[in-house]
């Protein structure tokens, strides 16, 4: 089995990490959670771009019409995630907010996938995936715990 898309997933993780509190650090000298979100999407988008332009990458005529009006949500869902985290790690602690989203995102991931809808595959929710899900839950909890 490959495991590289597992080790990207896990380092990808763990840059959220450092990512939130980048963005923190950002807030707490600029004094604004929404002006240290757009900073973030700003330099985002500026890397984005100069990767885009190294690689080659076009946009196909016409695509952007063929888009589901849901699907440009997701940046929305992005600038509301990185807002918040902004705000709520510093309050939290890293530990503790990370472990709240990734719990959130289990459930979702559950249902997502159980359904196999917005470009997921369908994959039934199992006693096994279910448990796994609650472990993560239970594992949030026990984070929060003194």
């Amino acid at each position: 089995m490959n495991y590289w898309p597992h080790l990207v997933a896990v380092l990808v993780g763990a840059g959220l990490t450092v990512q939130v509190g980048m963005n923190a650090t950002v807030r707490a000298v600029i004094g604004s959670p929404v002006i240290a979100t757009i900073v973030n999407f700003a330099i985002g988008l500026a890397a984005l771009a100069v990767v885009a332009l190294a690689s080659g990458a076009r946009v196909v005529p016409g695509s952007t019409a063929a888009v589901p009006a849901w699907a440009w949500l997701g940046g929305l869902l992005g600038a509301v995630y990185v807002a918040s985290t902004t705000v709520l790690g510093p309050r939290l602690g890293a530990a503790a907010l990370l472990a709240f989203t990734l719990a959130g995102q289990m459930v979702a991931a559950l249902v997502v996938d159980q359904y196999g809808v917005i470009g997921f595959p369908q994959s039934p929710v199992t006693p096994a995936r279910l448990f796994g899900a609650v472990l993560v839950i239970a594992g949030a909890l026990l984070i929060i715990r003194r």
